[in-house]
C-alpha cells in the first residue's frame, strides 16, 4: 500500500481540495470566537487529518499566497485543530506531527530574485509559520518559473517534472 496523499491545488485546477469549495474566507471573531465551519471546511479537514502527505499547488501573487489560500488555511489551521497553545506559556504543541509536505509554487519572477531581493515570502509563511509550525516535516518545495513568457515546450518540461515528483510517492 502506498502513502496516502492529499493535493491542496488553489483556483480551480483538479481535485480533491480546490477554489470551488463554499467558505467565508474571513476568519472574523479571530480566535476568540470559534466560527462554525462549513461542510466544504469539514471534509477538506478530514482529508488534511486522513493524509499522510500533502502537496499543495499555488500560484505566487504579488510575493504572497493568493488570499483564497490565506483564508483556507485561516479558517482551518485552528488551536485545537493543527495546534494547541499550552497553558500558561508561550510554547504550542504541534498537532501535525507524522505528516510530510511538498509546496510546488508558479510565479513569473525568476527563483534567484525571489530568494535574494523578496527572501520567498510565500514560501516561508506556508512553509515555516504554517505547516512546520503545526509540525508538517519535512516540507520539501518546488519552484516553476517563468510563467509568463514561457513556451508550450517549457510548460509541458514543468508538467512531467511535477508527474516525476508524483510518481516518486508511490
Amino acid at each position: 500500500m502506498g502513502i496516502q496523499i492529499l493535493i491542496v491545488f488553489v483556483l480551480d485546477w483538479l481535485q480533491p481540495i480546490k477554489g470551488e469549495l463554499k467558505f467565508n474566507p474571513n476568519l472574523q471573531q479571530g480566535y476568540q470566537q470559534r466560527t462554525e465551519l462549513e461542510p466544504d471546511l469539514l471534509d477538506a479537514w478530514e482529508k488534511i487529518k486522513w493524509a499522510e502527505h500533502l502537496v499543495w499547488v499555488h500560484p505566487v501573487w504579488w510575493g504572497g499566497l493568493p488570499a483564497i489560500t490565506k483564508g483556507f488555511i485561516d479558517r482551518l489551521f485552528l488551536p485545537g485543530f493543527a495546534f494547541k497553545y499550552r497553558e500558561n506559556s508561550v510554547w504550542w504543541d504541534k498537532l501535525l506531527i507524522g505528516k510530510t509536505a511538498h509546496i510546488i509554487t508558479t510565479m513569473d519572477t525568476p527563483t534567484w530574485y525571489y530568494w535574494l531581493v523578496y527572501c520567498k515570502p510565500s514560501v516561508n509563511q506556508l512553509k515555516k509559520s504554517v505547516l512546520e509550525f503545526c509540525g508538517v516535516k519535512p516540507v520539501k518545495v518546488t519552484y516553476i518559473n517563468t510563467i509568463r513568457n514561457s513556451t508550450i515546450e517549457q510548460r509541458n518540461k514543468w508538467l512531467k517534472k511535477v508527474k516525476d515528483l508524483g510518481m516518486k510517492l508511490s
